[in-house]
């Protein structure tokens, strides 16, 4: 097929009314809702359901057995018409689910550009999701979670509804995420999750400076080190940390916070897990 063709397999089963973009390629058995609409290049693979009103970006790939715009899984959904945003350049693996938003919640699921979702990891109703995350297999979303830029949810781990995860930060495998997550920040653990220090090894990846890292290890130093209490370290870090983006994102990110913030884990826990 050429770049301005849309290929359709003759098993699947496409709505006459969805709109498919030049480049759309749909393979066997899959189900394209009325709905739905996918722009350029994008791929669905074989057995992938794309329903209800739907809309998925350029270069797109989605592989079987995904669920894509299905309903919401709230008891209180009265089949209102939400939707499913996606963006561009986003892999969807094998049996990832991504639900539609619901009226209570804002009627909408978004999810940015560049993202990988591994097998099994599942999207709530009205979660919003940024760039360039990564979701580890079985990585798991209530509704109206918020996952900032660059995060990666480890394997088998779950975030609480209504949880925020900062830019930059790390969640470990088996984790359970009932409060927000700092940002740049590694957190791991189940009874309860704590936070390990700075995503150093993430953010050099990334090409932080050795400066900036500098600069926010002395944050994490005052914030989650000190005795001081979550006011009091605020004043201090705008105090005594010259005024820069990195230093600015966690102050508003904890002003902004209403779980409260996943912190370092007492001296009891860490006898009791020795």
């Amino acid at each position: 097929m050429s770049k301005n063709e849309v290929f359709i397999h003759t098993s699947a089963t496409v709505h006459p009314k969805a709109r498919l973009d030049a480049g759309v390629w749909i393979g066997p058995y899959s189900f394209i809702g009325e709905k739905v609409t996918i722009h350029r290049n994008t791929r669905i693979d074989a057995h992938v359901c794309v329903d209800g009103l739907t809309e998925v970006g350029e270069a797109c790939r989605f592989s079987p057995f995904s669920s894509i715009g299905t309903e919401p899984q709230d008891v209180g959904y009265k089949e209102e018409e939400t939707l499913v945003k996606i963006g561009d350049r986003n892999v969807i693996r094998e049996f990832v689910t991504i639900n539609r938003g619901t009226v209570k919640g804002g009627g909408q699921t978004v999810i940015g550009n560049d993202n990988y979702f591994m097998a099994y990891s599942h999207v709530g109703h009205d979660c919003f999701v940024g760039n360039e995350t990564i979701f580890i297999n079985a990585a798991t979303l209530a509704g109206h979670v918020t996952i900032d830029d660059f995060v990666t949810v480890g394997a088998l781990s779950g975030i609480h509804q209504f949880c925020r995860v900062g830019k930059h930060a790390f969640i470990g495998g088996f984790t359970v995420i009932t409060q927000d997550v700092l940002p740049f920040c590694s957190v791991a653990g189940v009874r309860p999750s704590h936070i390990y220090g700075l995503n150093s090894i993430g953010l050099r990846r990334k090409g932080f400076s050795r400066e900036r890292l500098n600069t926010l290890k002395e944050i994490f130093k005052i914030f989650f080190y000190s005795e001081l209490n979550t006011a009091q370290a605020l004043k201090k870090i705008e105090k005594e940390v010259p005024p820069g983006e990195d230093r600015d994102e966690i102050i508003n990110f904890v002003r902004n916070s209403q779980r409260g913030i996943v912190k370092k884990t007492s001296e009891k826990w860490e006898t009791q897990s020795e």
